[in-house]
């Protein structure tokens, strides 16, 4: 047996649909194997908070070693997981195909599934997760909504986390009035049938956030692609459901395949690529569906078609370059990659991307924000999204780029959130939202 693998990680399909892959006792037997394994190792240390919850559980123990430790605290791990697959994907030297046969974050996962199986998932959390649901009841009424969901807003934001759990201190999305589909459809912006590109086509998959929360990173990759030559629709037949996923509810998860894929493979026949806005997402479609919904080939045709947004004008740049008219964004950027962009084990895109802007000065941070999508606003872990974030940060106040930007739309604003709460001296980069703002801006381009 070798001591680790050098070959590049492969991952099995999820049994959901296995009813052994809810049994506790097995998953008990199996949180033990891999725990032990982990604890022998500790590559993971300055990853997520599990590591180190685990690592001090089996110092503290009688015997310390994993028998020592009592096995009602493995669930202190499990909730501590944000499900970035980062110890999957760039520090486990124990992932399949080695023997040991070790995926740390699919095993939260299946423990999170046991409990939304027995009905321990709260009211609350289960209604924050109806993502798509929650925006268009919200966007009718965004100022109201936005005001009541701010910080400074002390008694709206006290009863939400009485209620639903959300720090009063997390900044929240907030909700747009009108959702990029809409913003789309008003407006097309004019295809440069002169750039080198030009013949190409793309569906810009909406995802929740950027339809409902924030259209104008949307709104930015569509004018840019267009200035590149690229014709472009918009679409969001449904949330891609990792909200779900975080929950464990993997058959919601696979609904959502369903339903997207079947959207979205026409496009694909008529000859669109697929981009997808918001890095989670992507690799939803790319690498969990596929896991989840092994006998659908339409999933399997939508992975295949996939791009993450970066990786997409990257690919553009290289098969057909970059249409010509931009200009240098001077002061610098501090770009964040995001833990889904990484997972998509697909290089820094966004570093490739950014570097395409003429004298392009990028101070590139690849490490966790802390945030972990629904989890760092949650009160319970509010302060050790701030604490694993906090190299993030500190590296970002100590760049004096004039821009701070994130693959990642909550990473951004949790960085930033960072980077106040140090309280240094420093002067506060501007936060852009989107890498492809830049590249807007870049060209001249404002939406």
């Amino acid at each position: 047996m070798r001591e680790g693998s050098l070959d590049a990680p492969t991952r099995h399909p999820i049994d959901w649909q296995n009813p052994d892959f809810y049994d506790e006792y097995k998953l008990e037997a199996e949180l033990e194997r891999v725990f032990d394994i982990c604890h022998g190792c500790r590559r993971c240390f300055n990853l997520c908070d599990s590591f180190p919850i685990l690592f001090d559980l089996v110092d503290e123990s009688p015997t310390g070693e994993l028998d020592g430790v009592n096995k009602a605290d493995f669930k202190k791990v499990v909730d501590a997981c944000t499900l970035c697959d980062l110890c999957f994907m760039t520090k486990c030297p124990y992932v399949p195909p080695h023997e040991f046969n070790l995926d740390f974050p699919h095993l939260m996962l299946r423990a999170r599934a046991i409990e939304a199986k027995k009905g321990e998932i709260s009211f609350a959390d289960k209604e924050l997760a109806k993502t798509d649901r929650n925006a268009k009841l919200a966007g009718p009424l965004a100022p109201i909504a936005n005001w009541a969901t701010r910080t400074s807003n002390k008694f709206t934001r006290g009863i939400l986390e009485k209620v639903a759990g959300l720090d009063a201190r997390a900044e929240l999305p907030e909700y747009s009035s009108a959702s990029l589909i809409n913003a789309a459809n008003a407006s097309t912006p004019e295809i440069n049938r002169d750039a080198p590109g030009f013949g190409r086509k793309a569906v810009l998959y909406a995802t929740c956030f950027t339809n409902y929360n924030d259209p104008d990173p949307g709104l930015a990759a569509r004018a840019v692609l267009a200035r590149n030559g690229i014709e472009t629709v918009v679409v969001h037949p449904h949330c891609c459901g990792m909200p779900m996923f975080e929950q464990g509810r993997i058959d919601e998860v696979a609904k959502s395949a369903k339903i997207v894929s079947d959207a979205l493979v026409p496009w694909i026949d008529k000859g669109y690529d697929i981009i997808a806005l918001v890095p989670s997402c992507a690799l939803m479609l790319k690498f969990e569906w596929p896991l989840i919904v092994t006998d659908n080939a339409n999933v399997k045709k939508l992975s295949q078609a996939t791009f993450d947004l970066s990786e997409y004008v990257v690919h553009i740049a290289k098969k057909h370059g970059m249409a010509p008219g931009m200009s240098p964004v001077p002061g610098g950027i501090s770009l964040h990659i995001a833990c889904h962009s990484r997972a998509q084990n697909m290089g820094q895109k966004a570093t490739e991307m950014l570097k395409l802007i003429p004298e392009a000065e990028v101070h590139v941070v690849e490490r966790c924000s802390g945030h972990g999508g629904a989890w760092g606003f949650k009160k319970p872990h509010f302060d050790t999204a701030l604490k694993v974030g906090n190299p993030v940060a500190r590296a970002v106040d100590n760049g004096g780029k004039a821009f701070v930007t994130s693959e990642c739309p909550l990473a951004g604003v949790h960085i930033q959130q960072g980077v106040n709460a140090l309280g240094s001296d420093q002067p506060k980069p501007e936060l852009i939202k989107n890498p492809i703002q830049l590249m807007a801006k870049a060209y001249g381009i404002t939406v």
